[in-house]
């Protein structure tokens, strides 16, 4: 029987098929139990930014808890034809066992670096990788594109409005989550404000306002219904002629009286720049200064950076459909890539991809990532090395990654490891962050990257650098063809 949509989902069946195909196969060529290293990163930043925000872990977490496969689900795998009992037997007590370190959610992150490393049993790691890529690659897009457009605004307000543009309702959920951790103020999704505590808030559409016999009329009753939160849209017929004066008549014999100064209204269509700045002018011209002015329609980042330089009069911003679906760039682009094995006595054997297409070859082995900051307490540089290296102040030789050419040998610098531990054999050991924590956090983390690194256009070059060492594995690798020598064990 097939399952209906409103049945409760069990994630773990959340895999591509080859997953389960493959862990069949492991477990009856006797690799069950072998140790596998896989990284989580991306090639390539979305939109041509300086840098991304990475999202998503605590999703990530909630689901290695829950791992599990239920009597249903072996059901519905044995009616394939594919799989041996044992194996399935093996399923009914399947869980998480293994290790997993990752880089803190709000954080920055740069191409070709770890952002999370898995060390499982090879059908445990082998499970977990397509909800991993799921949670990271979506949330970690619409947290930077939110971060994009937040830094556009100049400090103004940002909202979420992109519920019913979303493609499928986790992506509404879990992406105004994103949103709000890149830096937005709050979102109109109700449910997120249920499940996360992103603070869900609205007024009116253009039918409360076509609902009444007149437009004052509609206004008047908000007004007095909700005097604490009125935001008034006033371009349902004509924005200046009838909007902003029907508005202002509602603020002065409904609110005034009570003295109740703070109100707002929004535009979603029209000349915004032009609109804003006459409506401002009428505003002040009544008395109502601090009448906030939002506006929403279509934005991203760089229209809302053209409306900021033409002068617009605009207080907070409702980006919809370009942020929650991040229309620009709509796929993040995140892999999950075997790095390394271990042996039967536990040496750590790299493993490597090679391809004609050398931007998908992979960084071997066992590894850690220090972020470099210098003097001023700003990053500039990313350190990718094997996981038994430390980095302790010695110089280092860093390369520009797009220039190999330019380099700078560094010394006085301070080093921070960036990949965290979360699970330790199968148990959670990270204290997670609340949201609003995160959200500061990234505000913080964001504010160690140079302005050249942050720019929309022609970003600076960031640099992530191999270590000497783990550039020899590498170039060893790459000289035989991808095959390790059986001798040598890193």
């Amino acid at each position: 029987m097939a399952m209906k949509q409103n049945d409760k989902l069990n994630l773990t069946m959340l895999c591509d098929f080859y997953e389960l195909t493959m862990g069949n196969g492991y477990f009856n060529c006797g690799y069950k139990d072998r140790i596998t290293y896989f990284d989580v990163f991306f090639r390539k930043t979305p939109d041509a930014g300086g840098f991304a925000v990475v999202a998503g872990l605590d999703q990530i977490i909630d689901y290695i808890l829950d791992l599990h496969y239920s009597e249903e689900d072996i059901a519905y795998l044995r009616g394939r034809n594919l799989f041996t009992e044992e194996f399935l037997d093996y399923l009914r007590t399947f869980r998480f066992t293994g290790d997993i370190w990752a880089v803190p959610e709000g954080t920055p992150v740069f191409p070709n670096e770890p952002l999370i490393t898995v060390r499982a049993p090879a059908i445990e790691a082998q499970m977990i990788e397509t909800y991993i890529l799921l949670e990271l690659n979506h949330q970690s897009l619409i947290a930077t594109k939110a971060n994009r457009i937040c830094r556009a605004a100049q400090g103004r307000t940002v909202l979420e409005f992109g519920s019913r543009r979303a493609q499928g309702t986790d992506a509404a959920i879990t992406g105004a989550r994103a949103s709000f951790l890149g830096g937005c103020a709050g979102t109109a999704c109700t449910i997120a404000d249920q499940m996360y505590g992103v603070k869900a808030g609205g007024t009116m559409a253009h039918s409360w306002v076509q609902m009444f016999d007149t437009e004052y009329e509609a206004f008047k009753t908000y007004c007095e219904i909700y005097p604490t939160n009125a935001t008034l849209l006033v371009d349902t017929y004509n924005s200046l002629k009838s909007g902003v004066p029907n508005a202002i008549r509602a603020f002065n014999e409904v609110l005034r009286p009570k003295g109740i100064k703070s109100c707002g209204i929004r535009f979603d269509s029209g000349d915004m720049a032009w609109l804003t700045k006459a409506a401002r002018q009428m505003l002040d011209e009544a008395g109502w200064t601090e009448c906030k002015i939002t506006c929403s329609n279509a934005l991203d980042e760089r229209l809302i950076s053209d409306l900021i330089g033409q002068g617009a009069k605009i207080d907070v911003f409702g980006v919809g459909e370009r942020l929650i679906t991040a229309r620009s760039e709509s796929v993040f682009g995140g892999v999950y890539k075997l790095a390394a094995v271990e042996d039967a006595e536990g040496n750590i054997i790299p493993k490597i991809k090679i391809s004609e297409n050398t931007a998908k070859i992979t960084n071997p082995g066992f590894k850690k990532v220090y972020r470099i900051y210098g003097a001023e307490g700003k990053c500039f540089a990313d350190y990718i090395c094997m996981h038994d290296e430390v980095v302790n102040g010695e110089p280092l030789e860093l390369f520009d990654p797009e220039a190999i050419w330019k380099h700078q040998t560094v010394t006085d610098y301070t080093a921070k490891e960036l990949l965290q531990p979360i699970f330790r054999a199968g148990e959670l050991v990270y204290k997670r962050p609340t949201l609003p924590e995160i959200k500061a956090y990234c505000a913080e983390q964001i504010d160690t990257l140079w302005d050249e690194v942050k720019r929309f256009d022609n970003p600076h070059n960031y640099y992530v650098d191999l270590s000497p060492e783990l550039w020899r594995v590498k170039n060893e690798l790459l000289m035989r063809g991808g095959q390790p020598a059986k001798e040598r064990a890193q």
